[in-house]
């Protein structure tokens, strides 16, 4: 009872969280649709992987510095906890000033490679212009809501993301529908989002007295190495269904065209919703495990595991149902066209059919990079994406754009049934203690 009695208390608000965070991936789109029309969803959808890449960076490095801080913590090693903090805060400062120059320069060029031309070119450039300006704001904002999590405070990580959800929906609403500045008001009203989860962290911080240690004592390269071979995972997991999207909007645009690219941009908006909603129970669920881990506790971090694969399989199967039966309305949300619409409702059942095996992949995953089993979490991450390219270099080449839409839950349903085997294969976890990290402080 006390295992669900936690599990709950992390996890909960983590959903809540993430789920708000799906709405906040889809606000762009639907404030632009509805003003703009087809070619501004289909641009802010061949766009947003960009905007997606600046969060994966921060969740990548935040959650692989709180890891760390929390099997510290297990392993009653706070100093080196703050270390981890200190170190994954210059690392998320780092990154995003650099990504920043990145984006100005390699944007448009970025957007062709994606498959953007025309018109749909040009309102995507406008878009992540005004994003870059604001990519350390985005990278600061995602990146320190693990390391609140890892610190108790769950709740406190769901009012940081809330807060910037509703600063982006006011937002969107003021300056796309009502200024209007279009394309540049949708990408300024996200990037004053983060920063408003930005400051929110800040404020917990110093609430809490929570402060990070930059004494490294000449053992930089320690901490990057520990903190960077976690993050690689959490950075993938993110990222991943945004592989996707760059992947399937390039195959949609070959073989079916603008209709294809435009139908998927409202499928992809629908589905973000669902896998943050399952990766807010994985995440959710990091702390718990990563702790017990560091304690010696694996009989307890594997139930818990356990417990997160029922309830994660109950929310998608939840899911799948709602999904199936306002499919023939869904794309009318983001102002589709009557068109678009009915063929979105033709094709979502598809992507419904890997619901269910994400919510069990999504689980293992986070599992493996809790406890730094860092091979087995790479596989589950990187294989996803290398399956979905092969089968998209083949089956559309011999059915046509159902091709395309197969490969999505084909891959997703392999790669499940590849994390589970791995899990039963091992056998030896429980006799396995985790290592005590311990140096010359």
């Amino acid at each position: 009872m006390r295992i669900h009695k936690d599990f709950f208390h992390y996890v909960i608000p983590s959903m809540l969280a993430f789920a708000l965070s799906g709405i906040y991936a889809i606000a762009d789109g639907f404030f632009v649709g509805n003003a703009l029309g087809d070619n501004a969803l289909a641009a802010i959808n061949v766009a947003y992987p960009l905007t997606a890449f600046l969060q994966a960076v921060g969740t990548g490095i935040g959650m692989g510095g709180a890891i760390r801080y929390a099997i510290s913590k297990g392993n009653q090693n706070d100093h080196l906890g703050q270390q981890y903090f200190g170190m994954s805060l210059l690392l998320l400062m780092f990154s995003g000033i650099l990504l920043t120059g990145l984006f100005l320069w390699g944007a448009p060029s970025i957007l062709h490679l994606f498959g953007a031309s025309g018109k749909i070119q040009l309102l995507g450039e406008e878009y992540l212009l005004y994003i870059s300006y604001g990519a350390l704001f985005q990278v600061l904002g995602t990146g320190l809501v693990p390391f609140i999590r890892n610190m108790g405070g769950s709740v406190i990580a769901m009012v940081a993301m809330v807060t910037g959800f509703l600063t982006n929906i006011v937002l969107d609403y003021w300056f796309v529908w009502v200024l209007p500045w279009g394309m540049m008001g949708a990408a300024i009203a996200t990037v004053i989002g983060q920063a408003m989860t930005f400051l929110v962290c800040v404020a917990f911080f110093a609430a809490k007295k929570q402060k990070p240690s930059f004494a490294f004592q000449a053992k930089r390269g320690f901490f990057i190495k520990h903190i960077l071979g976690v993050a690689l995972s959490p950075f993938g997991l993110t990222f991943s269904p945004n592989i996707t999207l760059i992947l399937v909007n390039k195959s949609a645009a070959l073989f079916g065209g603008t209709m294809a690219v435009t139908c998927y941009a409202s499928i992809s908006y629908v589905s973000s919703v669902v896998i943050l909603l399952l990766q807010g129970i994985s995440d959710g669920s990091q702390p718990l495990v990563s702790l017990a881990y560091g304690e010696g506790n694996i009989p307890r971090a594997k139930a818990i595991r356990n417990f997160a694969y029922q309830f994660s399989v109950l929310i998608s199967a939840i899911c799948v149902a709602v999904l199936f039966a306002v499919r023939g309305h869904a794309a009318e949300l983001f102002g589709a066209s009557p068109q678009v619409t009915q063929e979105v409702a033709k094709i979502l059942p598809i992507f419904l059919c890997g619901y269910l095996f994400i919510s069990i992949s999504r689980v293992t995953t986070a599992f493996f990079y809790a406890i730094s089993e860092n091979l087995q979490a790479y596989l589950l991450i990187y294989g996803e994406p290398l399956l979905l390219l092969l089968l998209l270099l083949i089956l559309p080449q011999t059915i046509g754009i159902l091709g395309t839409w197969l490969a999505i839950p084909i891959s997703q349903i392999a790669l499940s049934l590849l994390g589970l085997f791995m899990v039963w294969k091992d056998r030896q976890m429980a006799q396995v203690t985790p290592v005590m990290e311990s140096h010359n402080n």
